[in-house]
């Protein structure tokens, strides 16, 4: 049972397109719960066109909301109330589940993606930069989904290289580091398929969950 969330440390950290390798390196299932902001290409579509996926296995969100925002924004514009119990993952493995934004996101007044995230135990990956400010960002994140007892697969940084940056996150956090996503151009899933297979270990994501 290979089941995954891909979560970040904030929005635009590159979480997409890693999903979009993960899941096309192991043919799994995709799920973006709540997509925010559908003026243009959505999470999904992204992962459509970069993992080679069979279309099957690209699940319909739970939420499509309008306004690029947080989640719990984004619904009360679109006069939306989101029931967080919708929110559980569907069957099937394996599975590659992309969270909203970063870990503690809002999804409503009084539920936020950490608290979905404990509910569900499912292991999470941690998306991260390798830019100025990461390692702060990082290590409130893996902080936070310990002290809610969340299993932690690992980090997996995305960009140019900092050695140092992604050795003192791993040190300090004592989480593994499972690999760097660099940036790829041009990106297409045979670009993309190339890379990740070149920069991770297929071996640290089989039987996981």
């Amino acid at each position: 049972m290979t089941r995954f969330v891909v979560a970040g440390t904030d929005t635009n950290v590159g979480k997409t397109v890693f999903s979009a390798a993960l899941a096309g390196a192991l043919d799994a299932f995709y799920w973006k719960p709540v997509q925010s902001g559908l003026d243009g290409e959505t999470d999904t579509m992204t992962v459509a066109r970069f993992s080679g996926l069979a279309a099957a296995k690209l699940l319909p969100e739970a939420y499509r909301l309008t306004t690029p925002a947080s989640p719990h924004l984004a619904a009360r514009i679109d006069g939306v109330t989101i029931d967080v119990d919708r929110l559980a993952p569907p069957d099937g493995a394996p599975l590659v589940v992309e969270t909203a934004g970063g870990v503690m996101t809002p999804l409503t007044e009084e539920v936020s993606t950490i608290d979905l995230l404990a509910r569900w135990r499912l292991p999470v990956i941690l998306c991260a930069r390798t830019t100025l400010g990461t390692i702060n960002h990082s290590l409130l994140s893996l902080e936070a989904l310990r002290r809610r007892e969340i299993p932690i697969v690992g980090v997996v940084f995305i960009g140019e290289e900092n050695q140092d940056t992604q050795r003192i996150i791993a040190k300090l956090s004592g989480v593994r580091a499972l690999g760097r996503l660099p940036f790829v151009s041009p990106l297409t899933a045979e670009t993309l398929a190339a890379t990740f297979a070149a920069h991770f270990h297929r071996a640290d994501f089989d039987g996981v969950g």
